[in-house]
């Protein structure tokens, strides 16, 4: 018999599974502390419960371990970029930063991506496979055990579309705010798309009153299409009427994700048209300075046109921020160690683990 990941279990489940096991429903409370609170990664570690029960549990399940296989610390900032790898031996990244109103961590949904925006690392090794909603909420379990901290926030923003994987996403996000384990409020929880408009009508419906992210990165549909292939799909205006949606139901924010590239979108005449498309809406616009990838054709804006747009935005009623750049010493543009990892093929075969570099 197939042992179960018993992590990927909802706590409903989890219940259903210790009835199966003959045992009483009470003990999953006991379960799902140990697995999701407590982080242990063994079945004898769970001290009240019986080691009858415990034997019935190694028989049936496993407890999800991910391995560090190289953590990047910046010394400029302490962010922290982790490779992780997944029991299947692909790897994904993490991303620990650290602001004045906590850790947050940085998730990845997929191995690879599949959308193809020309200016993302996560994307050059084309798409492989979406991860489990343990293998997701693993990465903080994985963080936290390794550095001993607490995360307080969630982007999901890490290598793949959110959206494209959205079971996994939802129930990932449902066990990591389940007051038994990590018990992380949604309102502490951000999820990033580059526009898959079913999905946004969808999640809108889930009663989860997590922030909603959407790359927009151009003004209008051509532009979009010259960097998003999702453009060719959904337009601005489909995605804009999905989010006015999602801001009726939920009553949520929206922030729209616009990475200045040099020269292809970071104009006045670009601000403008961005204030003009959110002027309806509750939104808050989080400038990105594009990272420049290897081999990539992007450069980043300059620090006056980033001042400019932002001053534009803000003085047309657009809120607006500059994100913080951090880890900008190490391999902080998403996929970036992924891709280096996959490049180096002996140490790839040989999964040499390396610790910390302080």
């Amino acid at each position: 018999m197939e042992k179960i990941n018993i992590n990927d279990l909802s706590f409903e489940e989890l219940e259903n599974f210790i009835d199966e096991l003959g045992e009483k429903k009470f003990h999953a409370k006991q379960i799902f502390k140990w697995i999701h609170r407590e982080k242990v990664l063994s079945f004898d570690d769970m001290t009240d419960i019986s080691k009858n029960l415990r034997e019935k549990l190694k028989e049936r399940a496993y407890i999800l371990e991910l391995k560090v296989i190289e953590c990047q610390k910046s010394k400029k900032d302490g962010t922290m970029k982790f490779l992780i790898e997944l029991p299947d031996q692909n790897a994904i990244e993490s991303v620990l930063m650290k602001y004045h109103h906590g850790n947050t961590i940085c998730v990845s949904t997929q191995v690879g991506c599949r959308m193809g925006c020309k200016f993302c690392a996560s994307t050059k090794e084309g798409f492989v496979r979406s991860l489990y909603a343990s293998e997701i909420e693993g990465q903080l379990l994985t963080v936290e055990r390794y550095t001993g901290e607490k995360i307080s926030n969630i982007v999901y923003m890490g290598i793949g579309e959110p959206l494209d994987n959205y079971d996994n996403v939802v129930k990932s996000i449902r066990l990591i705010n389940y007051p038994l384990g990590l018990n992380i409020g949604a309102r502490h929880i951000s999820i990033s798309t580059c526009g898959l408009v079913p999905n946004i009508y969808r999640l809108a419906q889930e009663n989860i009153q997590c922030t909603l992210s959407i790359s927009l990165h151009a003004t209008t549909d051509e532009k979009r299409r010259q960097t998003m292939p999702i453009a060719n799909k959904y337009t601005i205006k489909e995605i804009l009427d999905a989010c006015k949606e999602y801001i009726r139901i939920t009553g949520r924010r929206i922030s729209f994700e616009y990475a200045l590239i040099n020269g292809q979108n970071d104009s006045r005449e670009d601000a403008i048209a961005l204030a003009k498309l959110l002027r309806d809406m509750i939104a808050h616009v989080n400038l990105i300075p594009v990272n420049e990838i290897k081999n990539g054709v992007y450069k980043k804006a300059t620090e006056n046109h980033i001042q400019e747009f932002m001053d534009t935005l803000n003085s047309m009623g657009v809120v607006t921020t500059v994100r913080r750049e951090l880890g900008s010493d190490i391999d902080a543009a998403c996929g970036q160690l992924r891709k280096k990892y996959i490049d180096k093929t002996d140490e790839f075969a040989q999964k040499k683990y390396i610790k910390i570099d302080e």
